[in-house]
C-alpha cells in the first residue's frame, strides 16, 4: 500500500511566510501532464475557491505528455480490429466515443489555434507482404463506419491507393485514409494548457518529486526533494510513474522511442500515417519528418520507466524511413527522444478512489491525447465525491 514510513516535519530553511503560503493545500495533484492538468482545472472551475497545486517531478511535464507525436487519433482499423476481439463491439463503441468526445473537449478547453489543430486526415499503411492484414481490414471499413457514424461522422474510413505514388511511399500496396483524424502541435498544447490552469489561480511547482505519503482522517502529508506538503485531499496523476506511490497496482510502462529529421525540402508527404497496426506512426511537422514505435520489437526491455533509446529501434526507425517513407529523399536526423506511457490489463483508463482522501488515475493506454481531457475531468468528478 501507500509508503508512510517517515514523519512530516516542514524544512526550517523556509520562512514562514513560504511555510504559512506554499505548502498547505486543500487539493494536491501529482503530474502536470495532460490527466493532471485537466484535472486541476475542472476542480478549479467547479470549486474557484479551492485552493490547488500541482506537483511535477520534472522541469517540464515527465511521462509522455510533452514527448508524444501529436496524433489526434481514436484508433487505425487494424488497432479497432484486435481492439474488437479483445473486448467486444459495444464496448468499442464506447471507448472510441470518449476517445472522440475527449479530443473534442481538449480543442473546445484550448481552441484549435492555441494547438496547432490541422484536420489532415490519417493513413495505415500496409505492405505488400501484408496482404492478409489489408485484405481483412479493408473488408472492416464498412462496419467500422457504420460503427462511427453516430459518434465521429459518416464514411470516416476509406481506401486511398492514389496517394501511394503521390507521397513517394515504396512497398506500400494499401493505404486506408480517415477523414476526421488530425495532428497537433505537443509542445503548444502544454504550454497553452499550463497556461490555462495558471490564469484560473492553480499553482504549479516543477522539480517537485513525491517521494512518501502518509495519509491521516482529514489530511495528506506529502514528502517531496523540494519540501514536506499538507493537503485535505490528494489526486495522484502521475501515470507511468502511478506504481512509484500505489506500488500495489497492476500497471507497466511503456517506452515509446521517437525520432525527427531535419527539414525537408519539397517535401509532399503530409498527415499522419500508421503502420504495423499502430506500432509505427510517423507525420510532417514543419518540413520534417517526426517518426516514433517499434516498442514492439522488445516488448521486455522497453516496459521501463527509463528514458532512453536503443541501436535495435533507432535503427528500425531509420530502416522504415529509408525503404519505405522516403526512399526519394536524402534526410538526415536531427533530433533523439523517448516518452513513457502507461498501460493495463484494460483498454480502458483506471480511475479509482483508494482512501476517503486519495483518488488516482493511469493508463491511458498510448491515447493520452485522445482520453487526457476526459480522464482528467473523470478524475476530478471522482475528486469531487470526497469534498
Amino acid at each position: 500500500m501507500i509508503k508512510i514510513s517517515y514523519i512530516y516535519q516542514m524544512n526550517s530553511s523556509f520562512s514562514y511566510w513560504e511555510q504559512t503560503s506554499f505548502f498547505n493545500y486543500d487539493i494536491v495533484v501529482t503530474g502536470s501532464g495532460i490527466v493532471g492538468l485537466n484535472c486541476a482545472i475542472h476542480l478549479k472551475k467547479t470549486y474557484s475557491n479551492l485552493k490547488i497545486a500541482i506537483l511535477e517531478r520534472g522541469f517540464l511535464p515527465s511521462g509522455a505528455s510533452t514527448k508524444n507525436a501529436g496524433f489526434a487519433c481514436f484508433g487505425s482499423i487494424s488497432e479497432l480490429i484486435e481492439q474488437e476481439n479483445l473486448i467486444g463491439t459495444d464496448r468499442l463503441a464506447n471507448l472510441i466515443e470518449t476517445r472522440w468526445k475527449g479530443l473534442l473537449k481538449l480543442r473546445n478547453l484550448l481552441g484549435d489555434h492555441n494547438i496547432d489543430y490541422q484536420c489532415l486526415g490519417g493513413y495505415e499503411l500496409f505492405k505488400k507482404e501484408e496482404e492478409v492484414s489489408s485484405i481483412r481490414s479493408v473488408a472492416k471499413i464498412e462496419h467500422f463506419n457504420k460503427l462511427l457514424t453516430d459518434v465521429v461522422g459518416k464514411n470516416t474510413f476509406s481506401p486511398a491507393n492514389e496517394k501511394i505514388n503521390a507521397f513517394g511511399f515504396d512497398q506500400v500496396d494499401q493505404l486506408i485514409f480517415n477523414q476526421y483524424e488530425a495532428q497537433i502541435d505537443t509542445g503548444k498544447m502544454m504550454f497553452s494548457l499550463i497556461s490555462y490552469a495558471q490564469q484560473l489561480g492553480i499553482t504549479i511547482l516543477n522539480n517537485c518529486e513525491v517521494e512518501e505519503i502518509r495519509n491521516e482522517a482529514t489530511s495528506v502529508y506529502l514528502k517531496t526533494n523540494a519540501g514536506d506538503f499538507q493537503c485535505s485531499r490528494l489526486a495522484i496523476a502521475t501515470n507511468a510513474f502511478v506504481q512509484q506511490l500505489l506500488p500495489e497496482l497492476d500497471v507497466k510502462p511503456g517506452r515509446g522511442q521517437v525520432l525527427i529529421t531535419k527539414p525537408i525540402p519539397d517535401l509532399k508527404l503530409a498527415g499522419t500515417f500508421h503502420y504495423d497496426k499502430g506500432f509505427y506512426y510517423f507525420r510532417n511537422i514543419n518540413q520534417r519528418i517526426l517518426l516514433g514505435g517499434g516498442r514492439n520489437l522488445d516488448f521486455e526491455t522497453e516496459q521501463t520507466s527509463q528514458f532512453g533509446e536503443t541501436n535495435l529501434i533507432q535503427s528500425s526507425l531509420e530502416e522504415l524511413l529509408k525503404t519505405v517513407i522516403l526512399p526519394q529523399h536524402h534526410f538526415e536526423i536531427d533530433q533523439r527522444w523517448s516518452g513513457i506511457m502507461s498501460f493495463g490489463s484494460t483498454l480502458e483508463p483506471l480511475i479509482k478512489t483508494v482512501s476517503p482522501n486519495i483518488c488516482y488515475a493511469t493508463c491511458c493506454n498510448g491515447m493520452g491525447v485522445a482520453i487526457g481531457s476526459q480522464t482528467g475531468e473523470d478524475l476530478a468528478k471522482e475528486m469531487i465525491k470526497l469534498l
